[in-house]
């Protein structure tokens, strides 16, 4: 039995982001997704151009627990960190435009 750091070093942190445009369809777009458990947390960003009609927030959300949600009008960048993400929605209407990041981070076992 192991249980001292010698013989099981502790689990080590990854970080992997994941950058990308988007263009308003009028639709939910799935832009992300993993299985059950393969993250515990993630950082999700939208940020909505200020080319995108005036009136038009683009949202975003989260499938995690809880479950979270983004709401950015144009010109602006919105940030939500959520534990145990597995999906990543946006929808922006037609003539909508920006870009999405996002930070997930997994335990891995040296």
């Amino acid at each position: 039995m192991c249980n001292n750091e010698s013989c099981c070093p502790p689990a080590q942190i990854f970080q992997e982001s994941i950058c990308g445009n988007f263009s308003g369809t009028r639709a939910a777009e799935i832009v992300w997704s993993a299985p059950a458990g393969a993250y515990f947390a993630g950082t999700f960003e939208i940020f909505n151009s200020t080319s995108s009609p005036i009136s038009t927030p683009v949202t975003g959300t989260m499938t995690s627990n809880p479950v979270g949600a983004l709401s950015a009008d144009p010109g602006n960048s919105v940030t939500q960190s959520v534990d145990q993400p597995t999906n990543f929605t946006i929808t922006a209407t037609a003539g909508s435009s920006g870009e999405y990041c996002i930070i997930l981070y997994k335990r891995i076992l040296a």
